[in-house]
């Protein structure tokens, strides 16, 4: 017998995945606009691909504070391109050196690496362009406030900062402290700033209600998606991953498998699983989006 909110939730996942498609779809400048090619690199980078559990977490987390669809699209773009920027990046020969994402030739591969460098520097700009619009429809403090928000998210004390206190520790034994602050910035700060954001979007006494819950929340799936991550590097395959599997290894980079072995990988992620939903258990059936989003984080195979 199927389950109807797991139903339910995945007629919304996917409805809302096609929402934000559309979105990045028509904020993405055309192909044909010039500079072409640089236009074409960063659709190329952004459309047809992806987990899109960003935007996902925008838009559930928004559903706690009432929060306009119309508002949600630009904050969801928003951390979607800011993610996308950063697997460009990552991906070049400097950093991580892949050639294969989201089942496809890495930027740098079909377009060389300087345009790949100008692709991720365009769509991090385009990403504030489209958030900065909120003020046409939120207040001005609370755009600005989600502007900021996303900008630490994406900086040195958080995504970048996380990459390089990555880069610096190959090859070096961290310990669990170390690799689970390093993570905290590098993959859980833009997790977090996507839920922080969707709740943003909607009432300001709605959301400071649903903040405390929604803060530990993010933390926790935020971690919680980084050790599956390690875990897949290990268990999986490149056809299954759409990236290259087994490059932690191969590259030597400290993670949650190799200092805890898989086995306690595995269970520290069902611990997190259960954490995240502790921590939504407060916020009654408007989390339950969240919730289904917890669960796919967790259990998903790529």
């Amino acid at each position: 017998m199927r389950d109807p909110v797991a139903t339910d939730f995945q007629t919304w996942a996917s409805a809302c995945a096609v929402r934000v498609e559309a979105a990045l779809e028509r904020w993405l400048p055309a192909s044909g606009v010039a500079p072409a090619r640089l236009h074409e690199a960063m659709r190329y980078a952004v459309l047809g691909g992806g987990k899109r559990v960003r935007p996902l977490l925008v838009h559930a987390a928004g559903g706690l504070t009432g929060a306009a669809p119309e508002a949600l699209d630009r904050a969801a773009c928003a951390v979607e391109l800011i993610h996308a920027y950063s697997l460009v990046h990552d991906d070049m020969p400097c950093m991580d050196d892949d050639v294969l994402r989201r089942g496809k030739p890495t930027v740098h591969v079909v377009y060389g690496e300087a345009l790949a460098m100008l692709v991720g520097d365009a769509l991090q700009a385009l990403a504030f362009e489209i958030l900065a619009g909120t003020i046409d429809s939120l207040e001005g403090a609370v755009a600005a406030r989600m502007v900021a928000d996303l900008a630490r998210a994406a900086g040195s004390l958080g995504m970048a900062g996380g990459q390089a206190i990555d880069l610096a520790s190959v090859g070096l034994p961290l310990s669990r402290t170390e690799l689970e602050s390093m993570h905290r910035l590098k993959t859980g700060a833009l997790l977090a700033a996507s839920v922080r954001l969707g709740a943003r979007c909607g009432d300001p006494r709605a959301f400071e209600t649903v903040q405390p819950e929604l803060e530990r929340f993010a933390q926790t799936i935020g971690l919680a998606f980084q050790v599956v991550d390690d875990v897949l590097d290990v268990e999986s395959d490149s056809v299954t991953l759409g990236k290259t599997a087994g490059k932690d290894s191969q590259h030597n980079k400290p993670t949650y498998v190799s200092l805890m072995g898989l086995a306690q990988a595995r269970a520290l992620a069902l611990n997190l699983h259960e954490q995240a939903h502790r921590c939504l258990a407060p916020l009654g059936p408007s989390a339950l989006r969240l919730a289904g989003l917890t669960d796919r984080i967790v259990h998903r195979s790529s």
